[in-house]
């Protein structure tokens, strides 16, 4: 960070202070490095795999070739949108921010309850998954079985691990995760020329085909085809299609990440959307390369269709070198690792950013930071617990006859965009107002920031329809409850308690705050 001079940092500083907020975390990431925290948690090689289930027993080949890019640029809407937002006002727990600044003080909270509520539970869908590649690659090898108590303790251990090196300071996380975007994509290159390489034929028509899998049941462990379908009700070819998406809209999220460290980012009103768009393309480019170049692998489509959530496994057991395969599947399991310890800052930040403006129980200790690291400790252990308790607590009950944990992600995804478009919705009235009145150093111009609002809109409709069609329909009564939940809450209670981020006169009143937060931490 050699061109970082002390003008820059002083703007950087200055930007912080017009919000009213004190530099009290350590700007030590580079552009790349804001990048890399939200290309490690997009990690293709996390979702991209993981999830894979839902493209193969969906609409089959059509679903990568033609439904990944589609996926990616919904989701990406968002990116634009909210890269926008974060060039104006570029501070940690930015939804929050942005939620109450751009519209009011209810709009802000519930921007925060939505990614928050999101944030911690994507953090355990992300070592859940983690769990169960290690399960699929090497459970055999070390013994581990499907169990409620194996998955919690793997989750609690690795998770322990990720909040542990947050504790110790962003530099440290910070290469690592410089670290895992090149793992990533070097990793991902290595398994498209391991998948060309093994592939029985390129036939390149299979990527454009529609299939529907629907409603069929999958393999089991004992060989027989009496496994849970991964889509248990039988739809139309269009609607197996729009099922499909979800590979991608629920691997391309995450990038978020870049504003939650904007405290932390060197230029931050340019290296944060920069971050932002840049992670969602790169993840578009080279995960759509990877799955086309594994679903020309397959042996065939049908075969691969009942093997459910086992596809990438089964297939790479079928055509991939035993020791080539090991080495493929240890490069994975770190970048998971890796995607995780992302997730921790990223959970972090918006605890913090919410405490520090009152808006959680036990706010003074979330938002303290330590002098030694410039971390928020209590926060980045209060997320990682958070996120422990939620995969055990959803893992033992059921709804329906449907883990709750499956259902709670799906519900994970709706909160997680609809905390993404509320922002977006109240930039496209702000924007030109008093309450947004010049757009930051990242300019995409009002008229196609407006029309990227209104795609927002659109694609937030699409998300929630497809999210709650069975196994997850019971996300449907979730979220409603969720939000009729937070009505009494905020009318009760809240409406009369938060004031939210500090706006007009409030950021001048807090000057002395300012200056005396950043001389209990050092910074000069």
């Amino acid at each position: 960070m050699s061109n970082y001079t002390e003008n820059d940092k002083k703007e950087d500083v200055q930007i912080l202070h017009s919000m009213g907020y004190a530099q009290e975390l350590e700007r030590r990431m580079s552009s790349f490095s804001n990048f890399a925290i939200s290309f490690s948690i997009i990690c293709i090689l996390s979702g991209g795999i993981n999830s894979l289930g839902q493209a193969t027993a969906g609409a089959g080949g059509a679903s990568i070739g033609i439904g990944w890019p589609l996926g990616c640029l919904i989701s990406g809407i968002f990116a634009l949108g909210l890269a926008q937002i974060s060039s104006a006002y570029p501070t940690a727990g930015g939804l929050y921010h942005w939620g109450s600044i751009l519209g009011n003080r209810f709009t802000g909270w519930l921007s925060a309850w939505l990614n928050l509520l999101g944030l911690v539970t994507v953090l355990g869908a992300i070592n859940v998954g983690t769990f169960y590649f290690f399960f699929g690659a090497f459970g055999s090898t070390f013994g581990i079985e499907d169990t409620l108590t194996h998955r919690v303790l793997f989750v609690a251990v690795i998770t322990a691990l990720q909040a542990l090196i947050n504790h110790f300071g962003i530099g440290l996380t910070a290469k690592l995760t410089d670290f895992s975007g090149y793992l990533i994509l070097a990793t991902a290159v290595v398994l498209t020329v391991v998948c060309l390489a093994s592939a029985p034929s390129y036939d390149f028509a299979r990527l454009f085909t529609f299939g529907n899998y629907t409603g069929q049941p999958t393999m089991a462990a004992d060989g027989t085809m009496t496994g849970a379908a991964v889509w248990p009700t039988a739809v139309s070819g269009g609607m197996a299609f729009l099922l499909g998406l979800l590979l991608p809209i629920y691997t391309i999220t995450g990038y978020d990440a870049s504003a939650h460290t904007s405290e932390e980012t060197v230029k931050a009103a340019v290296s944060v959307p920069k971050g932002m768009v840049s992670s969602v393309i790169w993840s578009t480019v080279f995960g759509y390369i990877m799955l086309c170049a594994f679903v020309l692998m397959l042996p065939n489509m049908d075969d691969a269709a009942k093997q459910g959530w086992n596809v990438f496994f089964w297939a790479m057991d079928a055509q991939v070198n035993g020791t080539v395969k090991t080495i493929l599947y240890v490069l994975i399991f770190l970048a998971q690792l890796l995607c995780g310890l992302a997730t921790v800052t990223s959970v972090s930040r918006m605890i913090y950013a919410f405490s520090r403006d009152k808006g959680l129980p036990a706010s003074s200790a979330l938002a303290k930071v330590s002098s030694k690291y410039r971390t928020p400790v209590a926060a980045i252990w209060t997320g990682a617990v958070l996120a422990v308790l939620f995969v055990w607590f959803t893992s033992a009950i059921t709804i329906a006859g449907t883990p709750a944990y499956s259902i709670v992600v799906s519900c994970t995804v709706i909160f997680i965009f609809l905390s993404f478009v509320l922002p977006i919705a109240l930039g496209f009235a702000a924007i030109g107002t008093s309450k947004w009145p010049v757009m930051g150093p990242w300019n995409m111009g009002v008229g196609a920031y407006k029309l990227v609002a209104i795609l927002a809109v659109v694609s937030m409709a699409i998300i929630f329809y497809i999210g709650v069609q069975p196994p997850n329909d019971w996300a449907l009564e979730i979220t409603l409850g969720f939000l009729v939940l937070t009505a009494i809450v905020w009318f009760g209670f809240e409406n009369r308690r938060f004031q939210g981020p500090p706006i007009g006169d409030a950021i001048a009143k807090r000057k002395e705050q300012i200056a005396a937060a950043e001389a209990a931490v050092g910074e000069a």
